[in-house]
């Protein structure tokens, strides 16, 4: 319950009892005096108009449950009011027929604002349906752009790790190229200690024939 709306309440609770009380006096006064009720109920009676729409714009910016309970207590005090307008009417009119009419037309008026009431709450009902929708809606958006964002995560993830390995690929690529390089270089040095070998030893024969040719020499020839 809304403490508002009890505040409101209970000033027209106070100020109904007063209205009562004096469309009782006034109606047994005369001359002046009534003339000073009269006044006084009249003010009352817009002070009531005023508490009324208070009552209602409060009731409806609760939440639905408790928004149809004080909707149902703000009906009963509207009717309260209209029969405190009756006999506000009833005493300051001097022609009984004029008063009888009015009461059939404000009968049919009620009834038409009754009607305009129920109206209210049902639309009031479908703006409220339409609220939960909304709210769904944008719930399911949000759950939409949650998973995009996630997906969106997970797929610089995937960039990142797939830039880490074109980099280490990139990297395998580069040793590849010096072992090849320096495959290249091994060989060529062992082709030229191969080479290097065989002159070392053509020199070595050389120089071994050379010296049996001087022994030779000096053997057969002394």
């Amino acid at each position: 319950m809304s403490e508002v709306f009890e505040g409101y309440e209970r000033q027209y609770c106070e100020l109904s009892a007063g209205l009562s009380r004096k469309c009782t006096s006034a109606g047994l006064s005369d001359g002046e005096q009534k003339k000073q009720k009269v006044s006084e109920i009249k003010a009352g009676l817009d002070d009531a108009d005023v508490l009324i729409r208070k009552m209602d714009l409060e009731a409806r910016s609760l939440q639905p449950n408790a928004k149809a309970m004080l909707l149902a207590k703000l009906r009963e005090y509207k009717s309260d009011l209209n029969k405190l307008k009756k006999e506000f009417k009833k005493i300051t009119s001097a022609n009984t027929s004029q008063v009888a009419r009015e009461e059939l037309l404000e009968s049919g008026m009620v009834d038409a604002h009754m009607a305009t009431a129920d109206q209210r709450g049902r639309l009031a009902m479908s703006t409220e349906r339409l609220n939960q929708s909304s709210d769904r809606i944008k719930e399911s958006r949000r759950t939409v752009l949650e998973t995009e964002e996630l997906g969106i995560s997970v797929l610089q993830d995937l960039h990142q790790q797939r830039e880490t390995l074109l980099h280490s690929h990139t990297k395998l690529h580069g040793v590849d190229d010096a072992i090849d390089k320096s495959k290249k270089i091994l060989t060529a040095m062992s082709r030229r200690m191969s080479r290097n070998k065989w002159i070392i030893g053509s020199v070595i024969a050389a120089l071994v024939l050379a010296i049996l040719f001087i022994l030779y020499f000096k053997l057969f020839h002394n």
